[in-house]
């Protein structure tokens, strides 16, 4: 089964001719730019759209799309989730992963301590902060995801190995 990456999400309309407004949730809004096609999921369903027009206001990204030309049918898709396949997303440097892939993960000590697992991720905008929790209750513990702290991800195996930094516990 083909694996989506969520890229937007439809916060409303931009004028009368049907132009959605659409939050980037990627870290590289231009890549609208570069898609021919989109995928909307909303309500359980997944609709394919072509891209006419792209533009940017503020934060938002404005798409134009073949299939809607009334502001009626696209507030139709409010909250909709934008998806592109995996064949579309933007390859990965070395040591880079995915968010989706990291949810999940065992996380333990360099010297082999269990610490629980990662729930959840927060992008603070110098670096992600890794949540983890021990049996998915009590106390939560905070990691800054850089180098002296994050030492391996085995996405393989299903863990993360990390090092303790003076003052995380």
């Amino acid at each position: 089964m083909e694996q989506y990456f969520e890229i937007g999400k439809i916060t409303g309309t931009h004028g009368i001719r049907g132009t959605m407004r659409v939050f980037p949730t990627t870290e590289d809004p231009s890549r609208f730019e570069r898609l021919k096609e989109i995928i909307v999921e909303i309500r359980g369903k997944r609709e394919t759209f072509h891209i006419q027009k792209v533009a940017f206001h503020k934060q938002f990204v404005l798409l134009t799309v073949k299939e809607i030309t009334d502001i009626n049918v696209a507030e139709l898709y409010k909250n909709g989730r934008i998806l592109i396949p995996d064949a579309m997303a933007i390859p990965l440097g070395e040591d880079e992963y995915y968010n989706r892939d990291l949810y999940g993960l065992k996380v333990v000590t360099e010297e082999g301590e269990e610490l629980g697992e990662l729930t959840e991720i927060f992008p603070t905008g110098s670096n992600d902060v890794y949540v983890v929790k021990k049996d998915g209750k009590g106390k939560e513990l905070l990691l800054p995801a850089i180098k002296d702290c994050i030492k391996n991800v085995d996405l393989e195996n299903g863990v993360m190995t990390v090092k303790l930094l003076e003052g995380l516990r």
